[in-house]
Parts: C-alpha cells; sequence; structure tokens
C-alpha cells in the first residue's frame, strides 16, 4: 500500500499526466497483490470502467456546447445578462455571473465557461476600467456555475459510479448554482465602492431588454430542452444530450446558417480530445479503484473517519476538509472517481440522502477548479488573458470563502439541498 501511495505522488509531483498516473499505480497495485498474473486483469478493468451507459452522455453534452459556443451564442447570452443587470454598479461583473447561470445550461463544463467568458467578457471589462486581476477573479468564480447547475459532467461520473439517481443530482444542483451566483453578485455589491467598480448611466428601456432577449432566446431553449426531457421523465439523460447536439446543429446550420460543415468536423475532433482525456482517467482509475476495494481501503478509511467521531456534523466537517484539500493537488475528476467509493457508504452510514451527499462532493470538487495551486479554471484563464495565476488568486479569495459558505449551507440544511429534488421529482 505504501509503495502503490509513493508512486503514485511521486509520479504526480513530477507532472506526469493524472491518467497515466492512476494506470501506472493501478498497474503496481495488482502485481503487488497478485504477482504479474494479475495484470490479465487490467484490460477487463479499463473496459469496464468505461462501459456504463449513461457515460455517452459527456461526449454530447461537450459537443452540444461546443457548437453553440461557435454559433455564436456565448454573446448573445453575454448580451442578455447585460440587458438584464448591467446597470448596477459593477455592472459588467454581475453580468458575467448571471451569464454564467445561463451558459451553464449549455455546457456543464466549467473550463468551457472560464475559456468562452476570458475571451470576450474579461477583455469588455478591462476596457471599461475593471482591473484584469479581478475580471479573472469574477470569470473564474462564476465558471463554477457550470457544472453545478445541470447539465453536469462531474454529476453524470457520481451518478454511474455510485448508482445515484442523474435526474436527482440535476435537480439538488439547481439551487447551489443559484446561490453562487446570488451570494457572488452580493460581495460584488460589497465591493462596488471600495474598488470603484464602474457604473453604467442610465438604465435599459424595455425594448433594449426585449431585443436582447429575442436574441439569446435560442440557447436558453437548451437547457429548457435537457433539464425538461430529464426531470419530466420523457428522456434519459442520454437521450436528452444526443437530442441536445441534434438542436445545436439545427439552430447553427438551419436557423443561424453561421455553422459550416468544416466547423463541425472540427469541434468533432475538439470533443473527442476532451472525452478522451476524461475517459482516460476514469478507465485508468477503475483499475486503482479494484485495487483499492480489493485491500479493502475505502472500508478502512471510512472506519477511520468514525473512530475520530460518530456526530455525523463532525464526519461531514471531515469530508468537506478532504475535499477541499484534495481538490487542489488533483485532477477533481480522478479525485471523483477514487472517492467515490468510499465517501458513498460513509455518508450512508452517517444517513445522509445519495443525492444529498453527491451534490455536496460535487460542489466541493467544483469550488476546487479555481483554487490554486492546480485549479484548472486559474490556467485557463491565465493563458486566455495572460494574467499571472498568483494575481488571480489574490483577487479570488473573497469569492472562494463566500462560496464556501454555501458549500456549508449546502451540505448542513439537508430541507434546503433537498427541496428542489423533492418539488420536481418527489424524493
Amino acid at each position: 500500500m505504501i509503495l502503490v501511495a509513493v508512486l503514485f505522488f511521486g509520479l504526480m509531483l513530477a507532472g506526469v499526466p493524472i491518467g497515466f498516473v492512476l494506470g501506472i499505480a493501478g498497474l503496481t497495485g495488482l502485481v503487488q497483490v497478485g504477482g504479474e498474473h494479475f495484470l490479465v486483469m487490467a484490460p477487463k478493468r479499463f473496459f469496464e470502467g468505461l462501459d456504463l451507459f449513461t457515460f455517452m452522455a459527456m461526449p454530447f453534452f461537450i459537443l452540444a456546447g461546443e457548437i453553440m459556443n461557435r454559433v455564436g451564442m456565448t454573446q448573445r447570452i453575454a448580451g442578455l445578462a447585460d440587458a438584464l443587470v448591467g446597470y448596477m454598479r459593477g455592472g459588467l461583473a454581475h453580468s458575467n455571473m448571471v451569464a454564467s447561470v445561463l451558459f451553464a445550461g449549455m455546457t456543464g463544463a466549467a473550463v468551457s465557461d472560464a475559456a468562452a467568458f476570458g475571451n470576450t467578457l474579461v477583455p469588455a471589462m478591462v476596457k471599461q476600467g475593471y482591473s484584469r486581476p479581478f475580471a479573472c477573479a469574477v470569470t473564474a468564480a462564476g465558471s463554477i456555475i457550470g457544472p453545478t447547475i445541470p447539465p453536469s459532467n462531474l454529476m453524470v461520473i457520481y451518478g454511474s459510479l455510485a448508482g445515484v439517481s442523474i435526474a436527482g443530482l440535476f435537480a439538488a444542483g439547481i439551487l447551489p448554482g443559484l446561490l453562487i451566483c446570488l451570494v457572488c453578485m452580493a460581495l460584488i455589491v460589497a465591493l462596488g465602492r471600495k474598488l470603484g467598480l464602474p457604473k453604467q448611466e442610465g438604465s435599459p428601456s424595455l425594448r433594449e431588454i426585449l431585443s436582447a432577449f429575442r436574441g439569446g432566446l435560442l440557447a436558453l431553449i437548451m437547457p429548457a430542452i435537457i433539464l425538461g426531457g430529464i426531470l419530466g421523465g420523457v428522456v434519459t439523460p442520454t437521450e436528452a444530450a444526443a437530442i441536445a447536439v441534434f438542436y445545436a446543429l439545427f439552430v447553427g446550420l438551419c436557423i443561424e446558417r453561421t455553422l459550416r460543415m468544416a466547423d463541425v468536423m472540427d469541434m468533432l475532433v475538439r470533443t473527442a480530445r476532451i472525452t478522451g482525456v476524461v475517459f482516460l482517467i476514469i478507465a485508468s482509475a477503475s483499475i486503482l479503484s479494484w485495487w483499492m476495494t480489493f485491500m479493502q481501503i475505502p472500508q478502512q478509511m471510512a472506519d477511520l473517519f468514525l473512530s475520530l467521531s460518530s456526530n455525523p456534523v463532525v464526519i461531514k466537517a471531515m469530508i468537506l476538509a478532504l475535499l477541499l484539500t484534495i481538490g487542489m493537488f488533483m485532477d477533481i475528476n480522478a479525485a471523483l472517481i477514487i472517492l467515490t467509493p468510499m465517501l458513498s457508504a460513509l455518508t450512508q452510514t452517517i444517513g445522509m440522502h445519495p443525492v444529498h451527499a453527491g451534490v455536496m462532493i460535487v460542489l466541493a470538487l467544483n469550488i476546487s477548479l479555481m483554487t490554486p495551486p492546480v485549479g484548472a479554471c486559474l490556467f485557463v484563464l491565465s493563458s486566455v488573458t495572460g494574467e499571472r495565476i498568483e494575481r488571480i488568486s489574490a483577487a479570488l479569495w473573497p469569492f472562494i470563502l463566500v462560496e464556501v459558505g454555501v458549500l456549508f449551507t449546502i451540505t448542513f440544511w439537508t430541507d434546503l439541498a433537498m427541496f428542489v429534488p423533492k418539488l420536481l421529482l418527489d424524493m
């Protein structure tokens, strides 16, 4: 066990891609347990790690977001958000948050949000007088709304591995995402005069708001298709994702007519690359997860937690501390796959509803996307805008604090966390 742990962290610190780290550590564990004869299990585990129908939803969601972004819906959503809240002090910062909520229904990926608005809203904010680190911090803080409000690729992974209703997880993610938006907007209001954030002159007219709404209407229909179909029990998440791709193609090719077949091929290649990276992590982690289960590591970790305290409040706090810490140093997809067996069993032991536990785990790991040193959104924004990561991080810490506050609220206020699932799905 020590050998595998040393190898795992050593390779990760050496900068080896996480998919290869997981695979090498898993293979080492197999050899350690049963010698070289156990290596014949690796291909079987590699395949079975991906042999889940619900995983097919991920590339469809990624492709649908790529198409809508290529068609120009990002700018229209930003325009709608600006028409709604842009008149406030710090208007473009508020618009950034609202746009993240609207954009979340198309992609379900924080990195896509960070890249899209890093290219569009950050330059616009800098031009209007915001500091570049603050503009990047607002974008990073809003980007985690994407994988919290459905569709969420992390929820698809967790639901598939833990056997939890993905529709329930999607429903449970709506309120936390909206709360993150509201508390971040409240923080922007509080910082407005202190930082001297710009304020537009005058408010938009009803005609301008309606015009912006018409411009963004085609983009707003997509989350309605996804959520309405899944929560209404009409389609599965995978079917909803496929329908979303068809709708995005119809908008791009037939309505907007800004999409070419050459663009489609380029987006298919990009989707394959993104999906390939995630699936390599999932498949490699499946080997390591089998070894951990064979060694009874999840049970040992659960027993360790329970030996420290039997109080559910204390155990939840320890789980959150573990997730936030691990997320600072490890790819969140890998962390989710490795920790799901342990945490799903532990949360059931203390009486948490599986959907409540799932949204807590996903939200905690989402926050890790914007925490140094390996927060993916920080690296994306740094590469897109040219701003240094340490300057973005310095401006980001107030947003991290309020979002952690939302995380603790959702974790310890069960009725609030389960309000939407009970309302929509009678869970």
